[in-house]
């Protein structure tokens, strides 16, 4: 079993109205979006979730993936909580906020979902290498 964080880079082809959980219906551009999780238990395991196409909805990425595809998934091994340190990496280099509160409600980060109109799968690989 590993441990450690990681950065879902997803697809969504077109934009869209999704409603996300309790937070209601948010609009949500069409272009690339980067998540960001942790799995202190099992990182293996977590990210098959997430690539699951059949699973019950139960955090916002979910409702979010109904209507996108992963493309791609950066990992960082780890046994320390380092899900935030990397979100605000990734926020300094995203191209917009677009909803406040995803995938942040159980810390301070404005979000842990960020837009990007190109894939940013060289940028978020540089930023990942380069700490």
């Amino acid at each position: 079993m590993s441990t450690g964080i990681y950065a879902l880079i997803i697809k969504l082809n077109s934009d869209k109205n999704i409603k996300i959980g309790k937070k209601g219906i948010n609009f949500f551009p069409k272009g690339y979006y980067v998540y960001v999780g942790s799995a202190l238990n099992n990182l293996e395991k977590r990210i098959a979730r997430h690539k699951s196409k059949h699973k019950k909805l139960r955090w916002h990425i979910d409702y979010f993936q109904q209507y996108a595809e992963i493309i791609d998934v950066k990992t960082i091994q780890t046994n320390k909580k380092l899900e935030c340190w990397l979100s605000k990496k990734i926020e300094k280099i995203s191209d917009k906020l677009i909803m406040k509160g995803f995938g942040s409600s159980d810390c301070r980060c404005r979000t842990h979902l960020y837009y990007f109109e190109k894939n940013p799968s060289i940028e978020l690989e540089l930023l990942l290498n380069n700490g």
